[in-house]
């Protein structure tokens, strides 16, 4: 029971952790650059964890599960008639003797992933911006609410899926990943709602929505996932994929919606609002990115498979 232990821990520290850091602005005012640094080495860890954890993981969750696929088919033809169904939609076909599915499955959940959340992301713009064109003030800060709520959700599948591989530095890795980018995340929500002249009773609400977002999500996903037992190769295969789909989101949540904010955010004010100013991150930005995306690679340095 010790994976779902972690997930429960790690849950509750995320809940508080992500409600506490949005209720900040409510209290205190952040100076604007300190808010951008966090920003941009959330959006530095979620690269580095998408990219030197996430997807080594679910590739190697993926072969465990095609191993003993096969082998299960050496012993006794048995499993093969049970999985022939998910392997021909994997695009193997009838060849899945000789074709291995894997590194089909992971380009095709990597980009289901990425493209998820561009869908979700252009929905919560374009409503917004048919609702600001309305003059509906309420309706704008739920939509944005909910494009937040969603991104925690995607989170929460990553989290759900890497306590299900039992170990517990990935699971570590992924959650200070997800939770440096939540921190300024809800911030922001917070600070926006604000300035959207909500009272604070409701900001509270819509804090407290995005903050159980991810962890009931986590909690959910580690629960779908290992019904069949930990060992067992649906659970491997729907495991592999789940982080791989998250990997995407990461990658997206990272490279499109972070560091083009943190960018266009960190020149503006330099050159009176103008885009003709340089393009680009400042020195420390710089400096704080490759932190963040180097620190997984090191954090995983001592986890042998």
């Amino acid at each position: 029971m010790d994976g779902s232990l972690n997930l429960v821990i790690l849950s509750m520290v995320m809940l508080f952790g992500s409600y506490l850091s949005g209720s900040i602005p409510l209290f205190m005012s952040l100076s604007e650059e300190k808010l951008q640094l966090v920003s941009v080495l959330g959006a530095g860890l979620l690269l580095g964890t998408a990219l030197s954890v996430i997807i080594p993981e679910g590739m190697q969750t993926l072969n465990m599960a095609y191993n003993m696929h096969k082998s299960e088919e050496h012993h006794g033809g048995g499993g093969h008639s049970h999985h022939g169904a998910d392997d021909a939609g994997s695009g193997s076909g009838d060849s899945d003797h000789h074709d291995n599915p894997v590194p089909h499955l992971i380009g095709v959940s990597l980009v289901l992933g990425f493209i998820f959340m561009l869908i979700i992301d252009q929905i919560a713009t374009s409503k917004t911006r048919d609702i600001e064109v309305g003059g509906k003030r309420g309706a704008v800060s739920w939509t944005a609410t909910l494009g937040l709520v969603v991104h925690a959700a995607a989170d929460g599948v990553a989290l759900g899926a890497a306590a299900t591989t039992n170990q517990t530095d990935v699971e570590i890795i992924v959650f200070l990943a997800i939770m440096l980018h939540k921190a300024p995340a809800s911030f922001g929500l917070v600070t926006y709602l604000m300035h959207e002249g909500l009272e604070r009773t409701r900001i509270r609400r819509h804090l407290l929505v995005f903050s159980l977002a991810a962890p009931t999500m986590g909690i959910l996903t580690f629960l779908s996932l290992t019904v069949h037992g930990r060992e067992n190769l649906d659970t491997l295969s729907a495991t592999g994929v789940a982080m791989l789909f998250s990997a995407g989101t990461f990658l997206y949540v990272a490279t499109v919606h972070v560091l083009p904010e943190v960018t266009n955010l960190g020149h503006g004010h330099q050159h009176g609002g103008g885009g003709g100013g340089e393009a680009g991150f400042s020195k420390s930005e710089m400096i704080v990115l490759i932190i963040g995306a180097i620190m997984p690679l090191f954090l995983t340095m001592g986890h042998h498979h």
